[in-house]
């Protein structure tokens, strides 16, 4: 495993840490972990309790007592365990954009700047009068932020789509957009993995997608190193989002490409199903997708991938076998 980064924003994060035994949650202070078993089981239960327990982590990062460990003794996983996994779909307007002109290119034969001004159009119409596309994902596709990326044994275009995800900490329904804010406990780095060739199935045309079979393989969700608190990230709708492909830069976007940003996504979601504390919302990939550049992920490629005050991953891919 590789030394994990201790960039984070703010005085401290969260995190679930092993020593090689029990996994913890860990209060993160740069370079340092402190473990907070003796205090919550989880760092969920640390969410489920909000509120209550922002000021006192402020307390326990400034002491010097209790129990600390090296960040780089420990095997960093996963930082929750969510109760859902909410992900939003073609939500960054470039990203869009280059989908559908190519469509447009291909199929209907338009030419460049005809196909790329009509996407335009559609997209724009969309940000003033659409809702988000939302879907749900297995918490079982979760690995840690330095875990191998396994690739299944079906599919050959196994493809990277690295996202802003934010962690909920108060339980809503039907949440009010100028509200919204105020349920989101902290941010996190998704990278959610899709194989491309398995998203449409041939066999039931009149079904569509099998985001299940694409989406949900394990390993396909690496997420952390850690959870900020919201407090610290600063603007969520100004990070940038940077994703390395064997060390060449295919992603690199600031959230400011969204085509609905958090307030809208969480208000939409809530309207379906209620929010609970620990809940994962991821919000949307930006342009760079490996389908782009028609390069996708093989065994021995690395991946590094960095949002804003965040923290990095690091995964390397390997075979089923």
């Amino acid at each position: 495993m590789p030394e994990p980064s201790p960039s984070h924003a703010g005085p401290f994060a969260l995190g679930t840490f092993s020593d090689g035994a029990a996994a913890f949650p860990g209060l993160v202070a740069g370079a340092r972990v402190r473990d907070l078993s003796g205090a919550a089981p989880s760092v969920r239960a640390l969410v489920e309790d909000w509120d209550t327990w922002l000021p006192r982590l402020h307390e326990l990062a400034a002491a010097t007592d209790g129990a600390w460990h090296n960040l780089s003794d420990l095997r960093v996983l996963t930082p929750i365990e969510p109760g859902q996994i909410l992900q939003s779909g073609a939500n960054y307007r470039k990203h869009v954009v280059d989908l559908v002109a190519a469509e447009k290119e291909s199929v209907h034969g338009a030419t460049p700047e005809e196909a790329r001004a009509d996407a335009e159009k559609m997209m724009d119409e969309r940000i003033r009068d659409g809702v988000p596309y939302i879907f749900l994902g297995s918490p079982r596709a979760l690995c840690g932020p330095y875990d191998d990326i396994v690739l299944p044994a079906l599919g050959e275009q196994h493809d990277w789509e690295l996202e802003l995800a934010l962690v909920i900490g108060r339980s809503g329904k039907n949440i009010p957009v100028e509200e919204a804010m105020s349920y989101v406990a902290g941010y996190a780095i998704s990278n959610d993995l899709t194989t491309r060739d398995r998203l449409y199935r041939p066999d039931l045309k009149a079904i569509g997608t099998d985001w299940f079979t694409a989406k949900n393989a394990d390993t396909f969700l690496p997420t952390g190193p850690f959870l900020v608190p919201a407090d610290f990230v600063g603007d969520p709708g100004d990070l940038r989002i940077t994703l390395r492909h064997n060390g060449v830069v295919r992603q690199d976007e600031s959230t400011k490409d969204m085509i609905f940003d958090i307030p809208r996504l969480i208000a939409y979601a809530s309207t379906t199903t209620t929010l609970r504390p620990g809940d994962l919302l991821l919000t949307g990939s930006p342009a760079g997708n490996g389908a782009h550049w028609g390069v996708f992920l093989r065994p021995g490629d690395v991946i590094d991938a960095e949002i804003t005050g965040l923290g990095r991953q690091r995964n390397t891919v390997r075979s089923h076998a």
